[in-house]
């Protein structure tokens, strides 16, 4: 069946300014009614109020002004966007993604393990957009943790479990892993073994995230990583980034939706079975009926997501796959160069 904007919660569609004012004051209305007790088996992809908020506001300033307008233009690394990082914690130090010939091996040294979540999502975008956007393998993240975080939509918080945390650790992840990236076809078959990070200094102190470093931190992308990266950046925008970065499914989504609407031809709809997209966004999943049918169920709640922010999407859920027919991009794949 065909799934748009239509089929979220409240009804998005190109939203006007009376009904922006009509969907503000419905949600200002659920807000006043006494929250009954969640009920069990929440479906995938349901939004409470605040998260639907937030994707409507990231698609009406996306609706008004285009990116590179904006200054909200970045870029996604194309290998972690055709095959996808860990969502979850995983046991071993290596991970294996495959979409149709093309194969991604991510690993990590044992004692630090592989990143996961979105966080690494967030990084990997915030390196791909710095080094497309100034040429140069060394990115500077800045002179303050709090700042950096805050370029990458994250609150700042303390503790255990607080942002900070996360943040520190999932660093260390990504910038210790190397991506292993694999082509083949009936003549040929392509190999490139790509470190993410070839050396990174942090002067941080996650005590104080406000104090400035006497040295800025610095991170030096591996030169194969960044030849890749600048040679085949895909564009996205920020703005839908940071409205639906606390899914990694739903990242994952935007990049590859993104990419692969940007070069569909005209009049030509593409199915995709859900066995190869299970390979390729949710290998958690076993490969039995039962496990493609919980990874369909998932992957469709968290497309209802990326359709708030990219609405002009045209995708339909059958049995089969998932269907793309030719729709307008979402941003221009060939961006000129200054």
């Amino acid at each position: 069946m065909p799934l748009n904007a239509n089929q979220l919660p409240i009804d998005l569609g190109h939203l006007s300014l009376e009904t922006l004012e009509r969907l503000q004051k419905e949600v200002e209305e659920r807000k006043k009614v006494p929250q009954a007790k969640k009920k069990p088996g929440r479906k995938p992809g349901d939004l409470s109020n605040d998260r639907l908020r937030t994707l409507v506001e990231a698609h009406l300033a996306i609706e008004a002004q285009e990116a590179a307008e904006a200054g909200t233009l970045g870029y996604m690394a194309r290998a972690l966007t055709l095959a996808t990082m860990p969502h979850s914690k995983q046991q071993g130090n290596e991970f294996h993604r495959r979409n149709g010939a093309f194969s991604m091996s991510m690993m990590a040294p044992s004692n630090v393990g592989l990143p996961y979540g979105s966080k690494p999502r967030l990084l990997v975008a915030y390196l791909t957009t710095e080094a497309v956007r100034k040429g140069e393998r060394d990115i500077i993240l800045g002179d303050s943790l709090s700042d950096f975080m805050r370029e990458l939509g994250l609150q700042v918080t303390g503790g255990r479990w607080g942002s900070i945390t996360g943040l520190k650790q999932q660093m260390a992840r990504l910038f210790s892993s190397s991506v292993h990236c694999q082509w083949e076809n009936k003549d040929s078959t392509s190999i490139a073994n790509m470190p993410i990070v070839s050396k990174a200094q942090l002067w941080w102190d996650p005590k104080n995230p406000d104090q400035t470093g006497l040295w800025e931190s610095t991170v030096r992308l591996g030169e194969d990583f960044f030849d890749e990266v600048v040679a085949n950046p895909i564009p996205i925008d920020l703005r839908a980034v940071r409205a639906i970065k606390q899914s990694p499914m739903a990242l994952d989504i935007y990049f590859w939706l993104t990419h692969r609407l940007s070069y569909l031809k005209k009049s030509y709809a593409r199915d995709i079975p859900w066995a190869a997209l299970q390979m390729q966004f949710g290998s958690n999943y076993p490969t039995t009926a039962q496990g493609i049918r919980d990874f369909r169920k998932q992957f469709m709640g968290q497309m209802r997501k990326v359709l708030t922010v990219y609405p002009e999407a045209r995708v339909e859920d059958s049995a089969t796959g998932l269907i793309l027919k030719p729709s307008p991009s979402h941003i221009p794949r060939l961006i000129p160069k200054k």
